[in-house]
């Protein structure tokens, strides 16, 4: 995707001069009483043709309505449109006509411009202050029409990050399990899709059962495991070519793998004689390293943002508690304190939180301090379990499986407030969600 700015947008659009910024902006705390109003109105197209992904009157109401359900469930606004809303010629996109939108606190406006066929598309963005009539931001964005969602990804993060100071997450991906079958015999299979559960596709064929897949921090390769039959192997998936390379394999039960910051190691659990263990192997495979030797079960392993220090889950003490260790290994030490068990930790983007699941009769997400303080439960589910950050560290998705025999298991997200919680759609069932990096 290729992005321009000021100049190209004024060469595009009308030219004017744009007044200082005024301080609108959303509170991503929750002790807000009301979400922000914001109007997005269907993007107008300089002129009327066809292209592979519709119309460019088509794409402008498309890309209106992610744009518009992005923000949505954001948790922080309050979007009307573009369902309902009066439409806008191509000339207001730079002179909104403010008195028609007087209802509402911010506004949203753009456009759609391509010649046709297989012809990229332009999209620009901008986001008004309407009472005070100003301009808070604008971009725009060079795609192919198949691309046309990035686009609108792109404009509700820019919008997200100028009225809330966080930056944005939208534009991004999810790896995670797509499950099929009886509940005692289910199929697994990789797979992947846009954040909001749109651009779906299938990664493995369900042969062997694919389970806790993790992006690189390049975006470029998923590693996950894969059991079949007694071997289970470690494999590192290239989106781009859709090749994938054997890590490591073994006889031993191997799980959780998850990528150090730079990409160069991966760490993963493995048992051996009755006891597991947390290694560390290079990412392009090799002999693995033992970093715990404690009598018991040691699992997961999430690096801290600077790969100083790794979190991870022990039962050293007699119960499931979170524990924290040097990157080599030294220095382990726990930090839950709290009733109940601790399981799959994992530590957020920002460094400053670690989630993890809170098992006390039900299972739940739950946040805390990496020195165990602050410990703040986020959701109330039957049984939540596994969550992963957003690239942003604001938000965290997880997986909810239902009770009774025929229960099953989806993909929801929560915000940090705990109040923003919603579903991710699949088309089958979905576990073990990995949120990848703001996409490049």
């Amino acid at each position: 995707m290729k992005r321009f700015g000021i100049t190209a947008l004024l060469a595009l659009c009308a030219a004017f001069a744009p007044s200082a910024l005024a301080q609108l902006s959303v509170d991503v705390t929750g002790e807000i009483e009301s979400n922000l109003k914001i109007v997005v109105p269907a993007l107008p197209a300089q002129a009327e043709v066809s292209t592979p992904a519709g119309s460019s009157t088509d794409l402008g109401r498309k890309i209106a309505e992610v744009i518009a359900t992005d923000l949505k469930g954001s948790g922080l606004f309050d979007p009307s449109g573009p369902g309902g809303i009066p439409t806008i010629a191509f000339p207001e996109v730079t002179n909104p006509a403010y008195d028609k939108w007087g209802a509402y606190q911010a506004l949203v406006q753009g456009f759609v411009r391509t010649t046709g066929g297989e012809a990229d598309i332009t999209v620009g963005c901008y986001l008004y202050d309407v009472a005070l009539k100003q301009e808070l931001t604008r971009q725009g964005f060079i795609v192919a029409p198949r691309d046309w969602r990035r686009a609108a990804h792109k404009c509700a993060d820019a919008i997200y990050a100028r009225l809330s100071g966080e930056s944005p997450f939208f534009d991004s991906r999810i790896a995670y399990i797509a499950e099929s079958g009886p509940k005692g015999n289910r199929t697994k299979r990789l797979a992947i899709m846009d954040s909001d559960g749109a651009n779906h596709r299938f990664i493995t064929n369900g042969q062997s059962i694919a389970l806790t897949p993790r992006f690189s921090p390049d975006y470029k390769s998923i590693v996950y495991v894969s059991y079949l039959g007694s071997r289970v192997r470690i494999y590192v998936y290239d989106i781009g070519s859709g090749r994938q390379r054997l890590v490591t394999e073994s006889n031993n039960a191997t799980f959780a793998p998850r990528w150090s910051p730079d990409g160069r190691n991966i760490l993963f659990s493995m048992a051996v004689a009755g006891n597991t263990d947390i290694y560390r192997v290079s990412a392009q495979g090799g002999q693995p390293v033992r970093l715990t030797t404690a009598p018991g079960i040691d699992v997961g392993g999430s690096y801290s943002p600077d790969g100083a220090r790794i979190v991870f889950e022990s039962d050293r003490s007699g119960s499931q508690q979170i524990y924290v260790m040097n990157a080599d290994g030294s220095g382990q030490r726990r930090i839950s304190h709290g009733g109940g068990r601790y399981a799959t930790p994992e530590w957020s983007p920002r460094g400053d939180l670690i989630a993890f699941t809170k098992i006390s009769g039900d299972f739940k997400i739950a946040v805390m301090t990496p020195d165990g303080g602050n410990e703040r439960i986020l959701t109330s589910g039957w049984q939540d379990e596994q969550p992963t950050w957003s690239p942003n560290g604001r938000v965290l998705q997880y997986f909810r499986t239902t009770p009774g025999r025929n229960g099953s298991s989806q993909v929801w997200q929560v915000d940090l407030t705990g109040v923003n919680e919603r579903r991710i759609p699949t088309p089958l069932s979905g576990s073990d969600p990995a949120w990848g990096p703001l996409l490049p």
